[in-house]
């Protein structure tokens, strides 16, 4: 995408959330109005947010003419188990042990589980805001069944029967006997705001308790040093390389929604579908790319040669994960390609590897890297070998020469550091001066 372009989209999505984040409090301070039905609620929706727009700011859409829609729609769409999605085999989401997921999403009740009875879950809501006032009118549901992989999507047409959309979405999911649930940040939003209405309908949530992937986490380790975004539609492209195109922007969605609540044009409503579609496609296809990076990495499997970069992402994972040996082993690696990382990662890795090395009371190895970091101007490099000189060999002078050179080079960026310099080179030189007076008696 050209320069200009990215600058072209970038404001209409400031712009989408700039409507968006009005109609959403505009609507939570309506629907606290208990004596207001939920179409006068509307209305005064569409009153309030459309003052002052003018005619640049309607919608383009014309109103079409008014008919009676089902209240709750349901769509389905189903992939063979041999399409690829971009460069992934859909297949490979039902190759993924219980142990991986389990690592994954640090939830060890998934050791006995696999993608064959999970659900992908997506909603798309009237904001982003969470709580009483965001309504999801559209439900994303994909899942293996029947050697496929389908999506299956209830929307919710008509405001006023959210509680037959609880009812039908329920039944479906008890009937499908889901084990567990994958998202992508679903613990903060997803979830939180599907156990909330169905609460507010006093029914039972289906998917309380179970095992839940949030595979935002592990993108994050994964991919966060590597990619300008760790948004689901960029690795979908990045990771995946999956031919997506940018369809709509999330902030435009809940205006999308209310102007097809008013008006009932479809055609509003046809790229919120496609978008929530790709999403869980896209989600299947980079929990898919994680697995695989894991499982070649992981302790005892006969490792890959990934690209020095992905390398450095796992380790972030078992580190995360608290398997420091595993990690140390795939920084070393990362590092010995030479090239691939960055000069910001490369550094982080020398760090994390001079820390487990401290841990480990391996001094050569920790010496070593805090050696090759100093003669980068690092000053943290030059704190840990003073320490290390002061503390473990008990050379007190070159503690202080090294200390020396850290204060030299921290003055003026930072009085915090300076401060520590000094009081370490006083308190070495305490101590040499303490050993020299007890020789002299």
């Amino acid at each position: 995408m050209a320069f200009e372009d990215k600058l072209k989209q970038l404001r209409r999505e400031r712009e989408a959330r700039g409507r968006a984040r009005k109609i959403q409090t505009t609507w939570e301070t309506i629907d606290e109005d208990a004596g207001l039905s939920v179409k006068e609620k509307l209305e005064r929706l569409i009153s309030l947010t459309d003052k002052g727009r003018g005619m640049a700011g309607r919608s383009e859409t014309r109103p079409v003419e008014k008919k009676r829609r089902e209240p709750v729609q349901v769509f389905e769409n189903s992939y063979a188990l041999g399409v690829r999605y971009g460069q992934i085999p859909i297949s490979m989401g039902l190759q993924i042990p219980g142990t991986i997921l389990g690592f994954l999403s640090r939830d060890g009740a998934f050791d006995g589980l696999d993608l064959s009875t999970a659900v992908f879950l997506d909603l798309e809501t009237t904001g982003l805001a969470g709580g009483t006032g965001t309504l999801p009118f559209l439900i994303g549901l994909a899942y293996f069944r029947d050697e496929r992989f389908k999506v299956t999507q209830f929307f919710l047409s008509e405001m006023a029967e959210e509680d037959r959309l609880i009812r039908e979405l329920g039944q479906f999911i008890q009937d499908m006997g889901f084990k567990s649930i994958v998202t992508y940040n679903g613990k903060a939003f997803d979830m939180p705001l599907f156990e909330t209405r169905f609460a507010m309908h006093r029914t039972p949530c289906p998917l309380r308790g179970l095992p839940h992937l949030d595979f935002l986490f592990s993108a994050r380790s994964l991919w966060k040093h590597k990619h300008d975004s760790c948004r689901l539609f960029n690795l979908a492209q990045q990771i995946v390389q999956a031919e997506r195109s940018e369809d709509i922007p999330g902030a435009e969605i809940p205006l999308r929604y209310f102007q097809y609540i008013r008006n009932g044009d479809f055609s509003l409503i046809d790229p919120i579908l496609y978008h929530n579609q790709e999403d869980l496609l896209s989600l299947l296809g980079v929990v898919v790319a994680g697995a695989v990076l894991v499982e070649r990495n992981r302790e005892g499997a006969e490792r890959g040669e990934d690209d020095a970069m992905d390398l450095y992402g796992v380790a972030r994972l078992f580190e995360r994960a608290g398997d420091a040996t595993t990690s140390a082993a795939l920084l070393e690696k990362a590092l010995a390609g030479g090239r691939g990382l960055t000069a910001e990662v490369s550094l982080n890795a020398r760090k994390k590897l001079s820390h487990h090395f401290k841990k480990n009371k391996d001094w050569d190895k920790a010496l070593a890297f805090w050696q090759e970091m100093a003669r980068g101007d690092e000053a943290d490099c030059f704190r840990e070998l003073s320490m290390y000189f002061e503390h473990t060999a008990k050379d007190y002078g070159e503690a202080i020469r090294v200390a020396t050179e850290g204060l030299a080079l921290s003055k003026g960026k930072s009085m915090a550091v300076e401060k520590d310099f000094e009081k370490r080179i006083a308190r070495i030189k305490g101590k040499m001066a303490k050993g020299k007076g007890a020789a002299g008696r």
